[in-house]
């Protein structure tokens, strides 16, 4: 259920798919993965910069994550935040074009929302409580304390459930590093407590920075009608205006941090991972003795 194939030992190879129509970066993303690969979420986006030279393009430009945040209420009546890693109810191309072409009366619930995050549907809220995904797929869901005290062997696809309010009460703006370490909606998309705190380290030792960006949109919007937004990484060349609250444009372009707030419409930039191919790439093949 939602685990990888075990990759331990097999040298992987990542592609940046970039693509002005999100369905297309998508698909593209999707067909270099393969059955044996992925494309990466939050999680996997922060370790890789957390082991990485400051030099290297993760560190220096903007990625789209295959991971997103849905709003639903639980059969209870409780308001709620499912977190899916790895590719959730928009882990299609199929599914993203269905909310773009989809009409903009009200009553549609496969458009956008007034804030721009995509609708989903009352079976599709329903569904992702339970760790059930549109394309079949079911993956374990965590509730977020138990995810907070840590879980062992985590697959690539998962779930967090985290509670509305906590995550609308959770920091929005410029942190310090010390508090985002114990932010419940930075602990989720980090991947868990350990991962997080390495990303943070990394990200604050790059230039002594002392706020960094996190971005949540749970202040602003309905929490009655279920909605979706998937999850994007800020970076520029230099990593410079991460804490300058005057510096203009917000967004993708800008050391922005890391948000959950943006459009889900307009361009992806996504990282694909999948096993070499050394039957057909000269890559791979030794030149020398």
């Amino acid at each position: 259920m939602g685990r990888a194939k075990d990759m331990s030992g097999i040298n992987m190879e990542a592609e940046i798919i970039l693509e002005p129509y999100k369905p297309d970066a998508l698909r593209r993303a999707l067909e270099y993965a393969g059955d044996d690969g992925f494309v990466a979420s939050m999680p996997q986006l922060l370790h890789a910069r957390a082991t990485a030279d400051y030099d290297n393009i993760i560190w220096n430009t903007w990625f789209t994550a295959n991971s997103e945040e849905s709003v639903v209420t639980t059969p209870q009546g409780n308001h709620v935040v499912v977190a899916i890693h790895g590719g959730g109810i928009y882990a299609s191309p199929e599914r993203f074009e269905k909310m773009f072409y989809a009409s903009a009366d009200p009553r549609n619930t496969h458009g956008y929302t007034d804030q721009h995050a995509g609708k989903i549907s009352q079976r599709e809220a329903r569904d992702v409580l339970e760790g059930r995904l549109p394309d079949g797929t079911e993956v374990p869901v965590y509730p977020f304390e138990e995810f907070r005290r840590g879980i062992g062997d985590l697959p690539i696809r998962y779930g967090v459930v985290l509670d509305f309010e906590l995550a609308r009460q959770s920091l929005r703006g410029y942190e310090e590093f010390e508090v985002l370490k114990d932010d419940p909606n930075m602990i989720v998309r980090a991947g868990g407590v350990a991962a997080n705190t390495a990303y943070l380290d990394k990200f604050q030792a790059r230039h002594n920075t002392k706020l960094m960006g996190h971005w949540h949109p749970y202040n602003r919007i309905d929490p009655d009608q279920p909605q979706t937004r998937v999850l994007f990484l800020a970076g520029n060349q230099g990593g410079w205006g991460t804490e300058d609250h005057d510096f203009g444009e917000f967004g993708y372009d800008s050391e922005y941090g890391l948000g959950g707030d943006a459009s889900m419409g307009g361009m992806a930039r996504y990282i694909a991972v999948a096993p070499p191919d050394v039957s057909s790439t000269i890559r791979h093949i030794p030149f020398t003795n």
